[in-house]
């Protein structure tokens, strides 16, 4: 999160995927277990929609071939730039913004920010500023939608029952391999591990390390928080687990 600085973009289309467009397809484009939630949701408030950490745009396109108007927002201009280009004629519009600190003409029926994005944000002072700038965003009576990790901890690679399979892909003869090595619990948050992998077509290995790190942060605190930034809770849902993601728990305010 470190340009605050929004601006709408226009991408030309790229002429190969980049490889953290590849990366970020192969760890996250394949969940789907949350898309039932985010369409059934969408047909109830309408559009403009927003979405903050929109990446590819595994929620953002769903909801778009459905017919209804999104913003995406993040940080990286990469992948909004794959997201523009996949979008075609959808009514869709990008912009590379850091969720905490944007600003927009439109204002949402419906924010969302789906796959723990939330986490991300560096702590309490972080989420304040998403759930300010989300709240200047959204229409009277606007609904905002956060999904937060409900049990991260429901696996480790030493338990028995061994870690998730890994994620494989070829792209132009390379082939990429992601695979979850641990999870575990740090003093303000949960680290996830994951091994990357690639093999080219000439045969050479490359092996490095990924690390992310999510706030602890539960529904109760959260509801809370955004109660500061007059947003009043209005439900709970749970997104049940798959084999390879664990449950989420989304958090529902109303402006």
């Amino acid at each position: 999160m470190s340009d605050p600085a929004a601006s709408t973009s226009s991408h030309p289309p790229p002429a190969r995927p980049d490889v953290d467009v590849i990366w970020h397809d192969l760890e996250y484009g394949s969940y789907a277990a949350d898309l039932p939630f985010w369409r059934a949701l969408a047909a109830r408030r309408g559009s403009p929609i927003l979405e903050l950490g929109a990446g590819t745009g595994r929620v953002t396109l769903d909801l778009a071939r459905r017919g209804h108007r999104v913003v995406a927002v993040d940080q990286d201009p990469r992948l909004l730039g794959e997201l523009q280009r996949r979008a075609g004629d959808l009514e869709v519009e990008t912009v590379v913004a850091d969720a905490r600190a944007f600003s927009l003409e439109t204002r949402f029926a419906l924010g969302l920010v789906p796959m723990q994005m939330v986490q991300l944000l560096g702590g309490a002072a972080g989420r304040a500023a998403m759930f300010a700038c989300v709240a200047r965003h959204l229409t009277p009576g606007g609904t905002l939608a956060i999904a937060i990790s409900a049990d991260l901890e429901r696996w480790r690679a030493d338990d028995g029952g061994g870690a998730p399979l890994p994620d494989s892909c070829e792209r132009d003869g390379t082939i990429y391999f992601s695979q979850p090595t641990a999870v575990y619990s740090e003093r303000e948050g949960h680290v996830l591990e994951r091994r990357r992998e690639t093999v080219s077509p000439a045969g050479l290995r490359t092996v490095e390390q990924d690390r992310i790190r999510l706030d602890h942060v539960l529904a109760p605190q959260l509801e809370q928080e955004g109660l500061a930034c007059c947003l009043t809770p209005a439900g709970r849902a749970t997104i049940p687990a798959t084999p390879d993601y664990a449950s989420s728990q989304v958090v529902i305010f109303s402006a």
